[in-house]
């Protein structure tokens, strides 16, 4: 049987002309990093950390800080939007050492089922957005064992977790009332902007990776809801805060 050959200019073809590298004076990331997109989870994040984070790096718009959480070195990246942003700062995390990473969001929900303070746990995503096209032949999920680490970690919160698919979108201002329902109908639970194109891209480089989500507004209706100054939304995003901490906790390790 002859053996199949890629040749030289299928290869060249699919190389990249930027590949995302450790630059010669770069510090490295601890393994574990959690990727945080608005800038209050960012400050409750840091304020969990003893003595207080310090930013290490500056990736393209956002800061990298490296800490610890009860003798375990973490990186936590924030704030970003968006998918293209979330990926250039997740592709450089990678090339300096990174493994790990949880990702925590805001999203809106689909369905009257899941409320505005409740906690979406993505096992899944629908992809429009433009980035994971370019990472192709790979599964749209989390880790599985970092996903049911986090699962473990979120009942104790008290509050109501959902598990399922996700929509994800780079147009917020297109979320027309047909695909709400048409998503909806699917059994999709929220809609967000960056975690089908984070769960193509850690499946492609290699990492686990998995995201939570914390309901703050609600287009089930169709119409938008918000919650952001709801008591429920701010608790749960203090309680996801302790819980993905656990997960870090150098102690038990």
């Amino acid at each position: 049987m002859k053996e199949s050959t890629v040749s030289p200019m299928a290869a060249e073809n699919n190389s990249c002309v930027i590949e995302p590298r450790k630059g010669r004076h770069e510090e490295s990331l601890p393994r574990d990093a959690v990727l945080v997109f608005s800038p209050d989870d960012l400050a409750s994040f840091s304020a969990g950390f003893a003595p207080a984070p310090v930013v290490t790096h500056k990736l393209y718009l956002t800061n990298v800080y490296t800490g610890s959480y009860r003798g375990a070195a973490i990186a936590l990246a924030g704030p970003m939007l968006g998918a293209p942003q979330t990926i250039l700062v997740l592709e450089k995390m990678i090339a300096l050492g990174a493994r790990r990473f949880i990702a925590v969001g805001w999203c809106g929900s689909l369905t009257p089922e899941v409320k505005i303070g409740d906690i979406v746990l993505p096992s899944g995503a629908v992809s429009e957005e433009g980035t994971s096209s370019h990472y192709p032949g790979v599964e749209c999920c989390p880790s599985r064992p970092l996903f049911d680490a986090l699962a473990s970690a979120l009942e104790s919160t008290g509050k109501t977790v959902h598990e399922g698919a996700v929509w994800t979108t780079d147009a917020p201002f297109r979320e027309t009332c047909a695909k709400v329902r048409t998503f909806r109908e699917q059994g999709v639970l929220s809609v967000e902007m960056e975690t089908s194109a984070l769960f193509s891209v850690s499946r492609f480089r290699g990492v686990d990776l998995a995201v939570v989500l914390v309901v703050s507004d609600d287009l089930s209706g169709l119409k938008w809801v918000h919650g952001f100054r709801d008591p429920g939304f701010k608790e749960a995003r203090k309680k996801v805060v302790q819980s993905v901490l656990t997960l870090f906790d150098g102690n038990d390790r």
